[in-house]
């Protein structure tokens, strides 16, 4: 083990095989992570330690009476409230960091950046911009995924983003991997008293597929859509354009479109290669 640790980075050995995640978010969930791995390996260390120490100088003796019983401990007050209250304030610690991680990933602003509205249904997604102008129709500017395009969710890096989510049929569920994190879509969460929205802010430009991680029927599997991240300054020449209409088919730009007639390199690229279109025609075989 430490041989292979030598080929690893500081960072990579801290992480504890925690995945890379793209949001403060999940930094901070990856700061839980690394500080319980470490407490957990400290207490191994002392218990595997104390194990080996009864082990090796608290052993039968050859030329020890058979009848003699080892020392005793019990009655001992003081060893036993220790072996009581210290695994109970080890137990608060982790439960008062975990609670302090969890209020911080699930806090929601006031007044985010960009509210997103997702809408999922069978089998795909609708992504709407009810915070930005609207496009040249005077509609939201809106990306749906069909059988010939996949659903594309333009983002800005280090911009409070909220995500309001709700579906127009079964329960579905909104994973990004990278985010580290999943909220279960809902039909009619208002009327259900249902949470269904939260908060990010992405911390690095890039191209990451997300996935419905709710069986919701035949074509659960292929309902991907793909995030990119891209700095604020492109993010709004993305909005910009989307205003626009395309003189080549006479209606707003796509999301794709968009991305295309920006010409901004790697960034405006197809990363996420791993989603396609599909044909949701259940007589098309």
């Amino acid at each position: 083990m430490a041989l292979l640790a030598t080929g690893c980075s500081g960072d990579e050995i801290l992480r504890f095989g925690w995945p890379v995640g793209v949001t403060e978010q999940a930094s901070k969930m990856r700061w839980l992570w690394t500080w319980s791995a470490v407490a957990a390996l400290a207490v191994g260390v002392i218990v595997w330690g104390l194990i080996f120490w009864a082990s090796i100088f608290h052993r039968k003796k050859k030329n020890q009476d058979p009848t003699e019983l080892p020392r005793q401990f019990q009655y001992n007050v003081p060893l036993e409230l220790f072996c009581v209250i210290t695994p109970l304030i080890m137990v608060c610690v982790l439960f008062f960091f975990t609670a302090t991680t969890e209020n911080d990933v699930l806090a929601k602003k006031p007044d985010p950046d960009v509210t997103v509205n997702v809408t999922a249904f069978q089998w795909n997604w609708e992504f709407d911009y009810p915070s930005e102008p609207k496009d040249a129709t005077g509609q939201m500017i809106r990306t749906v995924g069909s059988s010939t395009e996949v659903p594309l969710l333009v983002l800005p890096v280090g911009k409070t983003i909220q995500y309001d989510l709700r579906s127009t049929d079964v329960i579905h569920s909104f994973w990004v991997p990278e985010f580290h994190f999943k909220r279960d879509v809902f039909p009619y969460p208002e009327k259900n008293n249902q949470d269904s929205s939260f908060q990010n802010t992405i911390d690095r430009t890039g191209s990451f597929v997300g996935r419905c991680a709710e069986l919701c029927g035949t074509y659960h599997s292929m309902m991907n859509f793909e995030v990119r991240a891209l700095p604020d300054n492109l993010y709004q020449q993305y909005i910009q354009t989307r205003t626009q209409v395309n003189p080549a088919t006479g209606a707003p730009y796509t999301a794709s479109e968009a991305l295309a007639k920006m010409n901004c390199g790697e960034l405006c690229t197809p990363h996420a290669v791993t989603t396609q279109p599909f044909n949701t025609d259940r007589t098309a075989r």
